[in-house]
């Protein structure tokens, strides 16, 4: 096991990705913040916009064309879609590695992803090299990784979710459903109408019904998990929440058997994804600033239909704390290192 301090870069701070990342590896301790990127904030001191960080991050912010970040040992993009592809190659070349927390590298038909992205992908030759970072479902190969992909937050709490059942081949694999809701803090940090505090509170609507962008990438997953072509319908909702994920899934049951048991063998090893009880109903408040997954598995009436609930925060382990789990694996550091962080509750 390695013991190192890891120089540790971080793209594009400044958003609410970039936070939750700083947040958890400033106190990670194998890990030394070296560099913190963002072209309209170059020069302030990261505590001067993040108060929650006084005492903790001491860096300012560094123009992307200025960071020296091939000194890093990781670099982490916590941007827009678009950008780590633009400077992955140049990194890679130089021996860092790379975990990319937006869609570049995580669909692997580049024509499906450049229809869902709109945009030309600059380094389609990376994508068949980047793993994708869903540690329960890709630990071995994120362990020798130079290029992570990781997930979206939708897709982590829908393909864990689903996974017990795909893999012990239990439904039926042409009729899955999710129906997900999340906290607004998953549309980012910048200023549209539809995340404002007067739209969003009291209020509950889906949107992205005919197509979400995670729509492909959650598809994948399930693909590969069933070794066969799946049918899937994803329909994400907005909530009034800041935090949160939570994701109703359904499917049909083809053979008996005791799902309860079935999930808490499969799950029996992970860290960061807890089985609850029979009956139970998880909500998105029990993993509240935490990298936990909290599932439950009904079948109501004892018909042949499905139900699991499974649910995460959207930027720990829908995002940042995933992030850090993928780090951790990949420099040979016990997974749950600066991870270990206990739901905020109220």
């Amino acid at each position: 096991m390695q013991t190192q301090k890891l120089k540790v870069g971080i793209v594009g701070g400044t958003g609410y990705t970039g936070v939750e990342l700083l947040r958890l590896l400033c106190v990670h301790p194998n890990v030394t913040l070296t560099v913190i990127t963002s072209r309209g904030e170059a020069g302030l001191a990261v505590a001067d916009m993040f108060s929650s960080l006084r005492g903790y991050v001491d860096l300012t912010f560094t123009d992307p064309a200025l960071a020296n970040l091939t000194d890093c040992d990781i670099v982490f993009f916590a941007t827009p879609n678009g950008i780590a592809m633009q400077q992955t190659r140049d990194l890679l070349t130089k021996g860092v590695r790379v975990i990319d927390l937006a869609a570049d590298f995580r669909i692997k038909d580049i024509p499906t992803w450049e229809k869902w992205y709109s945009m030309t992908h600059a380094c389609p030759d990376l994508v068949t090299t980047a793993v994708y970072g869903l540690p329960e479902m890709n630990r071995e190969a994120i362990k020798t990784a130079q290029l992570v992909a990781n997930p979206g937050c939708y897709p982590t709490a829908v393909q864990l979710g689903f996974m017990p059942l795909l893999e012990a081949d239990v439904v039926d694999t042409g009729y899955l459903i999710a129906d997900a809701k999340s906290g607004v803090s998953g549309a980012g940090r910048k200023a549209e109408v539809h995340s404002l505090f007067s739209e969003a509170g009291d209020n509950f609507k889906a949107y992205g019904v005919a197509g979400h962008r995670h729509l492909p990438e959650i598809s994948q997953g399930l693909t590969y998990m069933a070794k066969g072509k799946v049918g899937f319908t994803f329909v994400p909702h907005l909530t009034p929440l800041i935090r949160g994920i939570h994701a109703t899934l359904y499917a049909k049951l083809i053979k008996p058997t005791d799902l309860q048991a079935l999930f808490e063998a499969r799950y029996k090893d992970e860290r960061f994804v807890d089985v609850l009880a029979k009956g139970a109903h998880p909500e998105t408040r029990s993993v509240r600033g935490s990298n936990i997954c909290r599932i439950a598995v009904h079948q109501p009436q004892g018909s042949d239909t499905v139900v699991v609930l499974s649910v995460i925060d959207n930027l720990v382990k829908g995002a940042a704390g995933q992030a850090v789990q993928n780090m951790n694996i990949m420099f040979d550091f016990p997974e749950n290192t600066g991870l270990e962080l206990v739901p905020l509750l109220p």
